[in-house]
């Protein structure tokens, strides 16, 4: 008899795994499932916690003040913008566009796929989304006048650079870093 009195001890979200000893075998059985099940004799239980296969999100608690956020975000969307619209003039595929509407640049690259680089206040970061490397959310780091990724500490300029150079095969550089020279006071 499967023990009762066992699984009311263990979490809904906890896989219940056992070895079966004549078959030499694993198997699952998910916390869910009727507790009138019969488990043979020759098994064995293990209590397995899931764990998740990425860490947690780092939450970085920002210093920066909303103004000063939107001072360097805007700065770095503006530049953004008009480093990228250079690019693709001097690329001069059709296919390529950049759009900037209501802080959020899209850039699309056609069969490459499409970034989404918008600012999130709340946070106070730029997040960008990626069709090579994914999802990251920037923050900006004083000491290099940039905005990094904590998980990697890459700049969203060096980034962007390697990825459209690879993808355009040809040389990028959006020189993205000393985000606050570019302020317009």
């Amino acid at each position: 008899m499967f023990p009762r009195n066992l699984l009311r001890r263990i979490p809904k979200s906890t896989n219940l795994h056992w070895q079966d000893v004549s078959a030499n075998r694993m198997s699952s059985l998910i916390r869910h499932i009727p507790l009138t099940m019969r488990a043979p004799l020759a098994m064995h239980f293990y209590v397995c916690r899931r764990t998740l296969s990425t860490p947690a999100p780092m939450v970085n608690v920002s210093d920066l003040s909303i103004e000063r956020y939107h001072a360097l975000s805007d700065a770095t969307m503006t530049t953004l913008l008009e480093r990228l619209e250079d690019l693709l003039d001097t690329v001069g595929n059709d296919a390529y566009e950049v759009d900037y509407h209501s802080g959020v640049l899209t850039l699309n690259l056609g069969t490459h796929g499409t970034y989404v680089i918008n600012k999130q206040p709340p946070n106070k970061q730029i997040w960008l989304s990626s069709p090579l490397s994914g999802p990251k959310r920037y923050d900006y780091v004083p000491e290099s006048d940039d905005w990094r990724y904590a998980r990697d500490g890459i700049g969203l300029g060096e980034l962007l650079d390697k990825e459209i150079m690879d993808m355009l095969r040809m040389k990028v550089s959006l020189h993205l870093e000393g985000v606050s020279a570019q302020i317009q006071e």
